[in-house]
């Protein structure tokens, strides 16, 4: 019997290792003789870089940088040596997770450190820089990233923007003489759940803005600004990329890395798939479980269980589907791959209770799907 475990993490429990190791120890309670292999995984948002350097053997490093409201944090990025790779969680330099609810705003919050992250991966000689870009706690278009790769943002007096998007409403030149001339020999990659434009309706400001903390009267002038902003890049660069799936993503960031860096945008799962060696792993597999957290209509728009489902399904093997909750419309992902799933609370129980007891629920789960599958397939 060979298992693939790969889930992703359950937010404000357990990593994507964890959970991995709980199923696994569940599994065993049934299965001693089972082969289980672990692969943690991801979607590009927070946790990627830990899953990736679990699979691969990577190190992990750390820059100290500025945060997505100033002042300095401890940033975290992962490298893999043998193929020059850099991975980037933006969310470690500008992230939500940084940022106390009360003092969330998107109008001046910025994705400079991000920016200091990547110039710190071309330092070590990346060749390929991979950009994990969820959880952001901004809203600037990228533009704070730019800067701090040597993009001027300059006002009409020639002075030198100050953070956050709102400013760039006051944009009057973009200049490019500075910017880190290796940059042109890295191959870029975006990893992102996310494909929303840059603006508009179903742009970075109108979708995601609020979550940072921007009023209403907020969301539209960062989306004027974002535009304007996109106005002048249409000026420099040899394509406007404003509208493309994924320019909204991470307060668009998605578009500069687009615009600036031409960065490929991929679905974070694929991209940590390819990664951790998934696809081979799954082949002449019995079994792959897979789960996050909260499990619903919203995994259909590449989280980790659906790239892994869709794996899967290309190899027919069978999908079990653990997760802290499940949502509504679940049971699309019925026809998407997954053949079952199952929630971790057997009864009434508070999310504080399912993630102080998350390790004990997954391994009790895990070991009642390996004793039934036992019952369906007595041979194995």
């Amino acid at each position: 019997m060979k298992i693939i475990i790969a889930p992703d993490s359950f937010k404000d429990s357990l990593s994507a290792e964890g959970v991995a190791q709980a199923i696994a120890e569940g599994l065993a309670q049934v299965w001693p003789d089972a082969e289980l292999i672990k692969c943690p995984m991801a979607d590009g948002g927070e946790g990627t870089v830990e899953s990736v350097l679990a699979a691969c053997n990577g190190e992990l490093r750390s820059q100290r940088v500025q945060g997505p409201l100033g002042g300095t944090v401890e940033a975290r990025w992962g490298w893999l040596a043998e193929s020059a790779t850099a991975i980037i969680e933006m969310a470690e330099a500008s992230g939500l997770q940084l940022v106390a609810p009360v003092k969330r705003d998107a109008c001046s919050s910025t994705t400079f450190g991000t920016g200091e992250l990547i110039r710190a991966a071309l330092d070590a000689g990346a060749q390929r820089i991979i950009l994990a870009i969820g959880g952001s706690a901004t809203n600037d278009g990228g533009a704070g990233a730019m800067q701090a790769l040597g993009v001027q943002l300059l006002d009409a007096e020639g002075v030198i923007l100050p953070n956050g998007g709102l400013a760039l409403a006051t944009l009057k030149r973009i200049s490019l003489e500075q910017l880190d001339p290796r940059l042109a020999q890295v191959r870029f990659e975006i990893a992102a759940d996310v494909n929303n434009p840059l603006c508009g309706p179903h742009g970075a400001s109108a979708i995601f803005g609020p979550q940072k903390g921007a009023s209403l009267l907020q969301v539209e002038q960062l989306d004027q600004a974002l535009g304007h902003f996109a106005d002048h890049c249409a000026q420099v660069l040899p394509k406007d990329v404003r509208d493309e799936p994924g320019s909204g993503a991470a307060g668009g960031l998605g578009f500069a890395a687009k615009a600036f860096l031409g960065a490929q945008f991929r679905p974070g799962v694929e991209v940590v798939a390819e990664l951790v060696g998934l696809d081979a792993a799954v082949r002449g597999a019995d079994l792959v479980i897979t789960g996050e957290g909260r499990f619903d209509a919203q995994t259909l728009r590449g989280k980790t269980p659906f790239g892994v489902a869709r794996i899967a399904k290309q190899h027919n093997v069978p999908v079990i589907v653990i997760a802290g909750t499940l949502g509504d419309g679940y049971e699309q992902m019925y026809a998407h791959g997954v053949d079952a799933a199952f929630a971790l609370p057997f009864g009434p129980m508070s999310l504080e209770q399912a993630c102080r007891e998350a390790p004990r629920l997954l391994r009790e789960r895990a070991a009642d799907i390996a004793r039934v599958w036992r019952l369906a397939a007595p041979k194995a």
